[in-house]
């Protein structure tokens, strides 16, 4: 199993303000919001992922889509976060997405499965938690040794990564993380994930997750990805 990159990973989780078009949430967010994002000094790399449009057709989804943002250190994130361009995003923010809902996760990324990232990829997010009384070291070696290794052997996937939450999200004062991660897949279409999701090798990577995951379905949403920077 390879291990993902050494720079640092920030991924933001968004829900678009009230009121506001999915249609324009994303023209928006793709566009001036995307430009204004990727002057942050020091960033490396800058993806959004969008959720896909008709995804909406049996309700609210639970976010609109998420940013992943690439810097060499955890140092040179934090000093973004104090120069010109973050107050001009935060500024932005504001009429575009519900802050409530805002999420930011510094994550260690683990590539489970190494293949390319198909054109006109489809991406499946899924926002991970462990296990209600689990400890939290035992729920990520689990997830990481042992249902990934599974998860990966579902043919039409083409890529796989795992996103844990950074160790010393939990250290801090306040209330405890939303999420505890997020998994990260590719395929080359909606039908091929759909079709995955029939095999006898999907339906024993659903049978594991009660090892480590809560009961029931955790959130998720499909997206297509846009790369704006690297």
């Amino acid at each position: 199993m390879a291990t993902g990159t050494q720079m640092y990973k920030v991924i933001t989780v968004y829900k678009r303000k009230p009121g506001l078009s999915v249609e324009e949430f994303q023209r928006r967010w793709l566009g001036e919001h995307a430009k204004i994002a990727a002057t942050l000094p020091g960033l490396r790399r800058y993806v959004q992922s969008h959720s896909l449009v008709q995804g909406y057709r049996k309700g609210e989804l639970p976010f609109d889509g998420i940013s992943e943002m690439w810097f060499d250190t955890l140092q040179a994130w934090r000093i973004s976060q104090g120069e010109s361009s973050q107050a001009q995003i935060e500024a932005d923010e504001k009429t575009l997405i519900d802050p409530d809902k805002k999420l930011v996760m510094p994550v260690e990324v683990l590539v489970i499965k190494d293949g390319a990232i198909p054109a006109r990829a489809v991406k499946n997010i899924e926002f991970v938690n462990q296990r209600p009384g689990m400890d939290l070291i035992k729920f990520r070696d689990y997830w990481k040794q042992m249902h990934g290794p599974l998860a990966s052997q579902i043919e039409v996937l083409r890529r796989y990564e795992q996103n844990h939450l950074q160790l010393d999200c939990y250290c801090t004062a306040g209330p405890a993380p939303a999420f505890d991660g997020l998994a990260i897949t590719w395929f080359d279409s909606t039908a091929d994930m759909k079709q995955g999701a029939t095999t006898p090798i999907y339906a024993l990577t659903r049978a594991d997750e009660c090892n480590f995951l809560p009961d029931g379905h955790l959130p998720f949403i499909v997206t297509t990805e846009h790369v704006i920077v690297g």
